[in-house]
């Protein structure tokens, strides 16, 4: 099989997200690929764990339906808006263009913010999803925490959504990315709805591999060097090829190409549990606002996705950003009772996942576009070059393919939303 790697215009050394996106423009224009995975499995932190029927991903990062490419009929949606637990309660919140419908429904679930706060949160939030790429980067660039400050919305709603919402879609527990993905991030939100791909974080890479050709992609493939016109394996020697793109982690992309900067990261783990009962919040998103605990986001994932739980069964999956703290399961556990309002004691742990390296850190200055084109014939690309983010590391993928195919001089397919993958940056 991987005698055909070896007459391949381009190699990929890794098969996340990004080297997938790569990969699928790039045969989609006629050019042969061949995509190096170093795991068992594809998809990178998009990894999915079954056990005893439940579905567990591995990462706590999600999807928005504003975004192209990512979408269709494989997404499950969040409910419209947040639960965010404040002062004790749990309030409903941030949904964009409510109807009263929707506003009565939720005020029988909880108490809504003032309807002050509330009005001027919806006109803030309606603004920031019309608004350009070229307004959002003119801001002045400061810690996404400092830049809440002036963004007109009174104190109240600040604390009690915005920054625990970013929070969140940062991963970031102390905001000090830089404002312009945060900007950016807020804005995918507003436009558009939360989700998760059905049947786990794993069906997103296996639908991008499934696009290509047979054989395209080939995993427990280890790379141990790599230049423009060849690739070093563990175990089939050298690959030739015409161009190469590094498509892996940071740090594993900086062990290939000596020279490329290793950013930190912020380190985030995913608890999974199962309870006799469903905690009655729905398919809805739960965020805490009073950061009383471990837990920094929470969700009824059977609720979102039943396809994640057995048949009558019940998955709760909670996010702790930061450094996990000692005693992590009776912390989490005790934080959960507070934050759904129920007894947890019977509730059974599932797993646990940790990854000190889960997302690049973004502190200002902070380039969204960073350049996937290192020189002609080698490109890098991930969300360590874009935006931390799933969009990010897609975002990144097809722009690097599309530098790979001006320097071969083939013509770039036409596609509907390679102009919105770049506005989208």
């Amino acid at each position: 099989m991987l005698k055909h790697a070896r007459h391949a215009d381009v190699v990929i050394v890794g098969a996340g997200i990004a080297g997938l996106a790569a990969a699928q423009h790039l045969t989609s224009a006629g050019v042969t690929v061949s995509v190096l995975e170093a795991a068992s499995h594809i998809g990178g932190r998009m990894a999915t764990e079954h056990i005893d029927g439940f579905r567990l991903d591995r990462s706590g990062q999600w999807l928005s339906t504003s975004y192209p490419g990512l979408g269709g009929a494989g997404l499950r949606l969040f409910q419209p808006g947040v639960l965010v637990h404040s002062e004790g309660r749990l309030h409903r919140t941030g949904e964009v263009g409510r109807s009263a419908a929707r506003w009565a429904r939720a005020r029988a679930l909880a108490s809504a913010p003032r309807p002050l706060d509330q009005a001027r949160l919806g006109a803030s939030l309606a603004r920031l999803a019309a608004a350009g790429d070229a307004r959002l980067l003119a801001r002045p660039e400061r810690p996404a925490l400092d830049a809440l400050a002036g963004r007109g919305l009174p104190a109240r709603t600040v604390n009690g959504f915005v920054r625990p919402l970013l929070s969140a879609l940062l991963c970031d527990p102390d905001l000090t990315t830089s404002s312009r993905p945060a900007d950016l991030a807020l804005r995918d939100y507003a436009r558009g709805r939360l989700c998760v791909p059905a049947g786990g974080a794993a069906a997103l890479p296996e639908r991008l591999a499934a696009t290509l050709p047979p054989d395209t992609v080939k995993t427990g493939v280890h790379v141990k060097d790599a230049s423009i016109n060849k690739v070093v394996t563990a175990e089939h020697g050298e690959l030739g090829c015409r161009s190469l793109v590094v498509a892996t982690g940071a740090r594993a992309a900086a062990e290939l190409l000596p020279g490329l900067r290793v950013p930190g990261f912020h380190p985030v783990t995913v608890v999974h549990h199962t309870a006799p009962a469903a905690p009655p919040t729905e398919a809805a998103l739960v965020l805490d606002a009073d950061r009383t605990g471990p837990v920094s986001h929470t969700a009824v994932m059977s609720e979102v996705d039943p396809a994640r739980a057995p048949h009558g069964r019940v998955l709760v999956s909670s996010t702790v950003l930061g450094a996990p703290p000692e005693r992590l399961e009776h912390r989490v556990r005790r934080h959960l009772a507070a934050l759904y309002g129920t007894d947890t004691d019977d509730w059974e742990p599932l797993a646990v996942h940790h990854d000190p390296e889960a997302v690049p850190a973004m502190p200002p200055p902070h380039d969204p576009l960073r350049p996937v084109r290192l020189l002609g014939g080698l490109y890098v690309c991930g969300d360590h070059r874009d935006t931390s983010t799933v969009q990010g590391a897609y975002r990144s993928g097809r722009r690097a393919a599309e530098a790979v195919l001006r320097d071969l001089g083939v013509p770039v397919p036409s596609s509907r939303d390679t102009t919105a993958l770049r506005a989208a940056a």
